[in-house]
């Protein structure tokens, strides 16, 4: 590991709370997902329904419970913490692009729009994580790109 500035090794002391913040989010609402909790499984027919699955709610929301457990379990691990960050910033993206132009709405539960708030506090948190891990982050993308690169003929 390279040797790391001042900025830097204070940005990642930073990146805890944040990684922290990313798993508390993410596994609270699993026990709403996970056991099938009527809102739940309103907010995922919706979004099933509107995406031409109808039926399809639970397949979607186990789905979508199970790479939110992967997310905060990475995000937590200091070797995968970018990879976590990474995932969890993919998972609040498509939160906020289903809860932006599909009938779900920002405010589905009619609360001010909690979840939609909290899905773009993660998404920040995400991008902090994400970016205070850059070089780490940088590296991987590098040596996922060599080894993807087809060999010279």
């Amino acid at each position: 590991m390279s040797v790391l500035s001042r900025g830097d090794r204070l940005l990642r002391l930073f990146a805890w709370p944040a990684a922290i913040w990313i798993a508390y989010e993410l596994l609270w609402y699993e026990q709403f997902k996970l056991t099938g909790n009527e809102g739940s499984v309103y907010l995922f027919t919706i979004l099933s329904d509107w995406l031409g699955t109808p039926g399809g709610e639970k397949s979607f929301r186990l789905f979508v419970a199970i790479i939110e457990i992967i997310c905060a379990v990475l995000v937590l691990i200091p070797r995968t913490r970018m990879i976590g960050a990474a995932l969890s910033l993919g998972t609040m993206s498509g939160a906020i692009f289903f809860h932006t132009v599909s009938p779900l709405g920002i405010d589905p539960y009619g609360d001010g729009g909690q979840l939609f708030k909290e899905a773009v506090f993660t998404w920040f948190m995400a991008a902090f994580v994400l970016y205070a891990h850059r070089t780490e982050a940088f590296v991987l993308l590098n040596t996922l790109r060599a080894r993807l690169r087809p060999a010279a003929a």
